[in-house]
């Protein structure tokens, strides 16, 4: 696994660690997820949970007070009760607080029964885990999603950043998603920032919790430090 820090902006210390995962020679996410299969799916994503707590916990996370973010893959997930319980043996083996762990699911992965997706988002949150929602912008759902359930987080999707601070359509767009999802009781996080003008645009909008590799690059087996921001 490799780490990469989610600021808070007023603060400017790490609110989570996103966990990316990696291959066994370096592949990036791309090529390791396009080796899941309806076959492996179960097993993998079960993996990414165990590797995800047990590298973070290795790393120093539980010292920092950040939530980890785990991505997981809402097909995998045949029952969030069962699914959950090694997960949860995980966090007490390592010692890792289990109410710091934040699930995402992205918006690019089809979802056959979104009924399904929203009764593992209640089940996490009756369990006292945060979910959000990455990618938002660039994926199958779009505001359909929302209309039926409504996650912790909302990660906007860096083509919606890129450029902000230039393009008025898309400040106009992500300013309008910030307080949508204000409305519906969710925090945004802008991800894929890499230039001050776009942080600093973000920042101007209201948005507080931030991602990209002008803050910081993923790094493997360990937690970067946030580059400051002037």
């Amino acid at each position: 696994m490799a780490f990469q820090p989610i600021i808070d902006a007023e603060t400017g210390r790490p609110f989570a660690f996103e966990a990316l995962v990696r291959g066994s020679n370096g592949e990036g996410a791309a090529e390791v997820l396009s080796r899941v299969t309806p076959d492996n799916r179960y097993a993998f994503d079960q993996q990414c949970r165990v590797a995800a707590i047990e590298g973070a916990v290795a790393a120093g996370i539980v010292d920092t007070g950040a939530r980890l973010s785990i991505n997981f893959l809402p097909n995998a997930v045949y029952s969030p009760l069962a699914c959950i319980q090694l997960t949860l043996e995980t966090a007490r083996r390592t010692g890792f607080p289990p109410e710091r762990l934040l699930f995402e699911f992205t918006e690019n992965e089809e979802m056959a029964d979104t009924a399904h997706v929203g009764a593992i988002v209640e089940a996490y949150r009756e369990l006292g885990f945060a979910t959000a929602i990455d990618d938002f912008g660039a994926g199958h759902a779009g505001l359909g999603l929302l209309a039926r359930f409504q996650t912790d987080f909302l990660k906007l999707d860096m083509e919606l950043i890129r450029g902000i601070d230039s393009s008025r359509p898309r400040r106009l767009i992500v300013e309008s998603m910030a307080k949508l999802a204000a409305s519906l009781g969710m925090v945004t996080i802008a991800e894929g920032i890499e230039t001050a003008a776009e942080y600093h645009a973000l920042r101007a909008i209201g948005v507080r919790y931030l991602q990209g590799y002008l803050i910081a690059r993923p790094a493997l087996r360990r937690l970067p430090v946030p580059e400051p921001v002037g």
